[in-house]
């Protein structure tokens, strides 16, 4: 079966956030939150964004499908370190087939995976000209190894449900947020996520630049300073990519975002501005019960969206 992480533009599909610790599914029309659920999921289902038992998950999804009335179509979500999300420049290609000749043929010396193993997309994020005047453009270039994400369809689709599609969580990240309002000028933010995975990704505006989890799980003792020094580090590697742009604060959302002692320290440790985003942007909350936690859709919310980041 052909696999892809291209994004289509459907609004009104769900969106299915895996996380290690919990469940969470949301559905997105007309920018207004219609649809939210979310379960708790056992230990050891799903371990650092990659599927550890597929019957135990796919057990689980189809409980929580069945509990909370969900459609059989939904859009997936990944995060793990089989995950790989380089920046190249190119001579500027108008014609698709030849990009894409021109992305795999440089794919094989950015990727440190073999490229038969692998599943690639790419999105044009800019354009600009070289010192010669020669026009140039920036390839956000993914690389997800395929037997990850098949571990990932096997269970969903032993739930009895369908992908239509399987995206970065840091794409879906960043799409909610800035549709609040973040992101709206040319500096770079670092989006951090913090939930089962702790994810890391950088833009500037709606384009992703840069993703990769974290090692440090928010809520173990210390976190603040072991957290601000993988931020560094990651700030560091963006800043080395082609046309980096400096970063202006660290935005925090996912459930560990409500723990004001832990986004204290990691101002007083990165020295850069953090702030808490409202976890579903700029969306229409208002069906949301109150008891739902909103912090838990962020990721599933931006799934749903599904517009090209």
């Amino acid at each position: 079966m052909a696999l892809s992480l291209r994004k289509t533009s459907d609004r009104g599909s769900v969106g299915l956030d895996i996380d290690g610790r919990y469940l969470a599914a949301a559905q997105v029309d007309a920018g207004r939150l219609v649809r939210s659920a979310s379960h708790e999921l056992p230990d050891g289902v799903v371990t650092d964004g990659e599927v550890r038992d597929p019957a135990a998950l796919a057990d689980a999804l189809k409980r929580f499908a069945s509990d909370e009335g969900l459609p059989k179509n939904v859009r997936l979500g990944i995060a793990n370190q089989q995950i790989v999300v380089r920046v190249i420049e190119l001579p500027r290609i108008e014609d698709e087939k030849q990009r894409e000749a021109a992305v795999r043929f440089q794919a094989a010396e950015a990727i440190a995976m073999p490229l038969n193993e692998a599943i690639l997309d790419h999105q044009v994020a800019g354009f600009a000209e070289a010192a010669d005047g020669t026009p140039r453009m920036q390839v956000v270039l993914v690389a997800a190894r395929r037997s990850m994400v098949e571990s990932l369809l096997e269970a969903v689709k032993g739930a009895g449900l369908k992908a239509d599609g399987v995206d970065l969580d840091a794409f879906a990240l960043v799409r909610t947020l800035v549709s609040g309002g973040d992101g709206a000028d040319e500096q770079a933010r670092v989006f951090c996520h913090l939930a089962g995975v702790t994810n890391l990704a950088i833009a500037v505006g709606p384009a992703c630049f840069f993703t990769r989890p974290l090692s440090s799980v928010w809520d173990d003792e210390d976190a603040g300073s072991r957290l601000a020094d993988e931020i560094r580090l990651s700030i560091d590697y963006y800043m080395t990519q082609p046309q980096a742009q400096p970063v202006g604060e660290v935005v925090l959302s996912g459930p560990g975002s409500a723990d004001e002692d832990l986004v204290e320290s990691l101002g007083v440790h990165l020295g850069l501005p953090v702030r808490v985003a409202w976890p579903l942007g700029g969306l229409d909350v208002s069906g949301m019960s109150p008891d739902d936690d909103p912090h838990r859709y962020t990721v599933a919310a931006g799934l749903s969206l599904g517009a090209t980041a």
